[in-house]
């Protein structure tokens, strides 16, 4: 698969929705993961990352301009023991729950389908890293319609095992702007990672579509000692 440049990724996509990267750093020594969020709707566009405990939450950024707080307002990031979670919903308590009663990463994400906003039907997108003792694994998950057919959920793993440094991969919901929302499509995208969290975390807010950003979070996970190191970026101040 041709590793590719996250900037020009996103850069090429004026509206990838929300998305998710994990990967490790090229030194070795982190295990990175990033979360975004975009919106075209005012009350998509209202919105705030705020921290909470060990993760994050979304938050209205103007409470009385907050229309329905449905799909929009959710925990993306929770940690569970020696487990991040990430999730573009209300999925991120799904996992943590019912991997807190020794269910997989799999099996909890079984209990759940696609977003309920027809026409788009919008996937989700979920991922979770590991740490080990001899370092990090992660898998990520999309839950889909069949091609814009709600009759069916298609359901979709990829686990990587022993992350090769330097790599990373991507997913995100949307193949690109429309009405519908055309859902993403394949396999996560292999991309390039980055020592340097300051920088690809300013890189990355850069990329986004200045009209359609709403918010980014940026995690570095020391691989020797656990030690986090966040970064929020909202576009509402």
């Amino acid at each position: 698969m041709k590793t590719l440049n996250i900037y020009e990724e996103l850069k090429s996509n004026a509206y990838p929705g929300r998305g998710i990267v994990i990967g490790k750093t090229p030194n070795g020594k982190y295990a990175a993961t990033a979360y975004f969020i975009m919106g075209r709707s005012e009350n998509s566009r209202n919105r705030v990352f705020v921290t909470d405990g060990d993760g994050i939450r979304t938050e209205a950024f103007d409470p009385s301009k907050l229309s329905d707080p449905h799909l929009i307002i959710y925990a993306p990031v929770r940690v569970l023991g020696n487990k991040t979670i990430v999730t573009n919903g209300d999925q991120t308590d799904t996992i943590y729950e019912l991997m807190d009663r020794q269910m997989t990463f799999e099996q909890s994400l079984r209990t759940r389908e696609y977003e309920d906003d027809a026409p788009n039907y919008t996937p989700r997108i979920s991922g979770i890293m590991r740490m080990e003792n001899d370092g990090f694994n992660y898998a990520m998950s999309i839950l889909k319609s069949a091609n814009g057919n709600p009759d069916s959920c298609r359901r979709y793993t990829f686990s990587y095992t022993n992350p090769i440094s330097g790599e990373g991969h991507f997913i995100h919901t949307y193949m690109g702007d429309g009405n519908p929302l055309p859902s993403f499509e394949g396999e996560p995208k292999q991309v390039e990672m980055y020592d340097d969290m300051d920088e690809f975390s300013d890189k990355l807010w850069d990329a986004l579509n200045e009209d359609n950003k709403v918010s980014l979070f940026v995690r570095y996970i020391d691989l020797e000692t656990g030690e986090t190191r966040s970064k929020i970026y909202n576009k509402n101040k």
